[in-house]
């Protein structure tokens, strides 16, 4: 028999390939028509990419997940059925920007075999896609993500912190707290990972907010650069296999060696969403898909949950003058905060670290004593009697603990402190979002809520859709904030970044900046002090911070003695709320300014801050269509550039159209407006 010619047989081939996995198409656009993603898979893989308009975003981009079952893998994803529907409802959004939030976009899901499905949403404001797990345990052995960019853009992006050419997974411990590095998508370092969110600036003015949210039992995306035009490439750390007790003051679960795969699935049904925001700078600072696309909450009863404002010693070393006793971890320091807490009507007191004795997480060996070190109290600290004093002067306790402590004894610690009448936990020192380190987070938080406890998650990843699902968790640290200015060299350009988190980092939900400072360094005197900090920019940027961003658990982080030199200001401060009823962002630029507008009942709070670039802005009062009763305005000082402390407070009698108001460098206002029916 004579031999098949090579061209016939390529021929043959791509004939039996062709009906062996013919390409199958969809198109799923957002409400106003205006944002279109378009879908394929060929039942291997699946590829989509988006338009806004006429503005290619998304060039083909890849969606695959290897996943084993029964010890077969499945990586083929053929295409079952495909169902359709259009979601519009409102969604109760307590403790966040506004009361109600609008959730409308257009769903396509695509029920793939073995039991897995892959939901596409798309709304007026981005994209996002998740898989749905319905089958049986199993495991994950890696999720592809992958953003194919059409243009080789600018990306805002943090790095995370660690990084060893020799040795990668480093990178997977991470407080998640870095600022922004500034670049192209084929000149980031594709041996570093990023942390979400992050932004690209697409053609015409045009940016794109990568996160994520519902990530509950799941490990937390990075994403990289290949060193190609417009390339991200998303990776997820592996299952730790062994952790040894270790890290800051032994309060740390250390990873030793890890699997060959990302997740147990018999943990998980529901992926976490990836989203994708797009819009103008402004439109994305407004975005709230990831609170939309969070799970529900899982808090039935909400009514014991309380924001506020928070007095803490820590960022000011217990720095209080003008006593009769020696500042420090002791009672009479406490007591002090707890009388200045109630002076100004602040709802609570944090214990930072320091009131437990440190490097005892491990249980005594001979078993006599049984206690985590979260039990063991200094001798300087008569807990009980604090929370009482505080408890009559309308003031409650919050405690500072280790990741390690609270994890190994979780359901004991909460129930003596609730018993107690402690009001909740800050928890620190994750600096992990394996899947083991992402379950921790919603331990605690159920189990926080079942005992009446509000939470503060620091050396945390990014909210992520949690503070939806568990209201008591209030705060997320995830930022690179105040504390930095502790240690922070000269170089730290902090009011770039305070003008940027708005718009990136505060898209992913509230964070734990914790301003406050009440000694304001310029652009040119500002140095770093950890026993006397200081803040960069002026003393109404400072204040325009409890505006601009979110908190609703927000610190005052100076020192009492500091407040009480200026008790007007405190209690200005003081008064500002930390949850809303309705938010606008009226202007910005990402890395240049903000302007943001609050109400809360019947008074809107704006709030603008700048870089080191002074400049004037135009606040058009008419934008609220009230009748406007009386109007308050803290504005930087004329010699806020040499003094960043030097600020004017004014009570304005007219009211005018428009006011324009000046910010010097690194400077920023406040301007509230009561209005009348």
């Amino acid at each position: 028999m004579k031999p098949i010619k090579p061209i016939l047989l390529s021929f043959l081939l791509l004939l039996s390939l062709s009906a062996a996995a013919k390409p199958k198409s969809y198109t799923l656009a957002s409400p106003d028509g205006r944002l279109v993603a378009h879908i394929w898979t060929d039942d291997v893989v699946v590829h989509y990419y988006v338009y806004l308009g006429d503005i290619q975003l998304l060039r083909p981009s890849l969606i695959d997940i290897e996943h084993s079952q029964g010890g077969k893998t499945f990586d083929a994803l053929t295409v079952r059925k495909v169902t359709r529907r259009t979601i519009d409802e409102t969604v109760a959004s307590p403790f966040t920007r506004q009361a109600t939030m609008r959730n409308h976009c257009n769903e396509l899901t695509l029920h793939l075999k073995e039991g897995l499905s892959l939901v596409f949403r798309a709304y007026n404001e981005g994209i996002a896609y998740r898989f749905v797990w319905e089958g049986k345990p199993g495991r994950v052995n890696k999720e592809k993500v992958d953003y194919r960019f059409y243009g080789d853009w600018t990306i805002t992006a943090p790095y995370v912190s660690q990084f060893d050419s020799l040795r990668h997974d480093v990178q997977y411990s991470t407080s998640f707290e870095n600022q922004y590095t500034h670049t192209t998508l084929s000149q980031l370092d594709k041996r570093r990972l990023c942390f979400l969110p992050l932004m690209v600036h697409c053609d015409k003015g045009v940016k794109v907010c990568i996160t994520e949210s519902a990530l509950l039992d799941y490990p937390g995306l990075y994403l990289h650069g290949t060193g190609e035009n417009g390339i991200l490439v998303g990776e997820h750390a592996p299952l730790p296999r062994r952790v040894e007790q270790g890290g800051h003051n032994n309060l740390q679960l250390i990873v030793k060696e890890r699997e060959n795969y990302i997740a147990e699935m018999d943990r998980t049904k529901h992926f976490p969403w990836r989203i994708m925001m797009v819009g103008t700078d402004t439109e994305i600072a407004m975005n709230n898909m990831s609170y939309l696309l969070a799970e529900p909450s899982r808090v039935n009863d909400i009514s014991w949950i309380k924001p506020g404002k928070v007095a803490w010693e820590w960022w000011n070393c217990f720095n209080i003058s003008g006593v009769d006793f020696p500042a420090g971890v002791n009672n009479d320091t406490y007591k002090h905060y707890i009388d200045f807490a109630s002076r100004y009507g602040i709802e609570y007191v944090i214990l930072d670290e320091g009131w437990a004795v440190n490097g005892e997480a491990e249980r005594d060996r001979s078993g006599a004593n049984d206690l985590p070190d979260l039990f063991k109290v200094v001798p300087e600290i008569d807990l009980p009697m604090l929370v009482q004093y505080a408890k009559e002067r309308n003031v409650g306790i919050i405690l500072w603990a280790g990741y390690y402590a609270f994890e190994r004894d979780m359901e004991r610690v909460c129930k003596h402190y609730s018993d107690m009448g402690v009001k909740g936990f800050k928890i620190d020192f994750m600096d992990r979002d394996d899947q083991l380190a992402v379950d921790f987070y919603r331990r605690a938080a159920e189990t926080c809520a079942k005992y009446h406890l509000v939470v503060d998650f620091h050396g945390a990843f990014k909210p992520a859709g949690f503070t939806r699902t568990y209201p008591n968790v209030l705060n997320f640290e995830g930022v690179f904030g105040l504390e930095q200015m502790k240690w922070a060299p000269t170089t730290v350009d902090q009011m770039r970044y305070d003008c940027e988190i708005p718009f990136i980092r505060q898209a992913a939900g509230p964070m734990d900046y914790t301003q406050g400072a009440m000694l304001n360094g310029g652009r040119w005197n500002y140095h770093p002090c950890w026993m006397e900090p200081m803040s960069q920019g002026t003393r109404c940027h400072q204040l325009a911070l409890y505006i601009v961003l979110e908190s609703p658990l927000n610190m005052l982080c100076d020192s009492p003695t500091h407040y009480d030199r200026e008790p007007d200001y405190t209690r200005f401060v003081a008064s500002l709320p930390t949850v809303w009823d309705e938010t606008r962002v009226l202007q910005g630029e990402v890395g240049e300014y903000i302007v943001t507008a609050r109400r809360k009942g019947d008074t809107w709070y704006v709030g603008g801050i700048t870089n080191w670039t002074a400049r004037d802005v135009d606040i058009v009062l008419p934008l609220i269509s009230l009748n406007i009763s009386d109007i308050e305005l803290y504005t930087d000082g004329i010699n806020a550039h040499r003094r960043g402390s030097d600020y004017r407070h004014e009570t304005p009698k007219a009211v005018l159209p428009v006011m324009t108001i000046h910010m010097a460098p690194g400077g920023g206002f406040v301007l509230t407006l009561r209005t009348s029916k």
